[in-house]
């Protein structure tokens, strides 16, 4: 496993593997400790890493450079580095399940302010402005008319260049809530709502949201799954909200995803289940 943060995810991961200790054995690595010979790394890197590496890095740009260089060297990832480009990017995932048919809010992109208004215009106020690579609600903003919408924009021009691209959305009319399902490979094993408890419409636990249990159902599974399958065979966060005019909708899907709420609410094994998973996918 390889990480730059030790979150309760990571122990948790840790401590499911010792309980395994007898069939599988997990080193840990802080990636901030790594270094790698681009040239001629790829055997050290075997031998060091083994056959299967759990990805485990919060930071985006980490993850995906990490990634790249483990899949180089003939390592399997999970997750890999076609998911972990796609799924950190909300615009890539937009595109992705706009493919597969499933069901999310609506959506544009613009380059410029002039571009990013006229889009606003077309989805109707109130609306969401998001940068295409982030997470934890970070500088997601709602806008309720143009001037508000200008004011954000216009903050975002100064930013360096990565926000001046402008992921806009509908403001999806639901209850002030959403949902966190955790996907293990073929299957959604676990899932809370995230509720707002402090007015603001944002639900992120991050940001002061209360988690409650939500029970697997038969629709929540298979909109989970169909989300996730574009990205292939991993272990994924899926967001989702009950629109009152279109019911689920899926708009996030997470790379390397935190379950943390999703284990305390629902009691769910989710570390052993990870464990489990790779272990599976190392003997095919």
């Amino acid at each position: 496993m390889v990480y730059d943060l030790v979150r309760l995810e990571e122990k948790a991961i840790i401590e499911a593997a010792r309980k395994r200790s007898s069939e599988v054995e997990l080193k840990a690595f802080d990636s901030k400790d790594l270094r790698f010979d681009l040239i001629t790394g790829a055997g050290e890197a075997r031998e060091k890493f083994g056959s299967i590496v759990l990805q485990r890095c919060a930071s985006y740009f980490r993850n995906v450079h990490l990634t790249g260089v483990l899949e180089g060297f003939g390592l399997d990832v999970v997750n890999n580095l076609s998911t972990a480009l796609l799924t950190g990017n909300k615009a890539f995932t937009t595109l992705e399940l706009a493919k597969a048919h499933v069901p999310t809010p609506r959506t544009m992109l613009a380059f410029t302010q002039e571009e990013a208004l006229a889009a606003l215009d077309e989805l109707g106020y109130p609306a969401i402005i998001k940068p295409t690579i982030g997470s934890w609600g970070r500088l997601v903003a709602s806008v309720s008319d143009v001037d508000a919408a200008k004011s954000v924009i216009e903050d975002r021009e100064e930013m360096p260049a990565m926000y001046h691209v402008f992921y806009l959305q509908e403001r999806v009319r639901r209850p002030p809530q959403d949902i966190r399902a955790v996907v293990v490979g073929d299957r959604t094993v676990a899932a809370i709502y995230r509720i707002s408890t402090t007015g603001d419409w944002r639900t992120n636990t991050a940001r002061g949201g209360k988690a409650e249990n939500l029970p697997v159902s038969k629709e929540l599974d298979d909109i989970c799954i169909r989300a996730t399958k574009p990205f292939g065979s991993g272990i994924f966060g899926v967001d989702l909200m009950e629109s009152e005019r279109d019911g689920l909708l899926v708009h996030e899907v997470n790379n390397t995803t935190e379950f943390k709420n999703v284990l305390a609410r629902s009691g769910v094994d989710i570390p052993g289940l990870i464990i489990d998973y790779l272990v599976g996918r190392s003997k095919k």
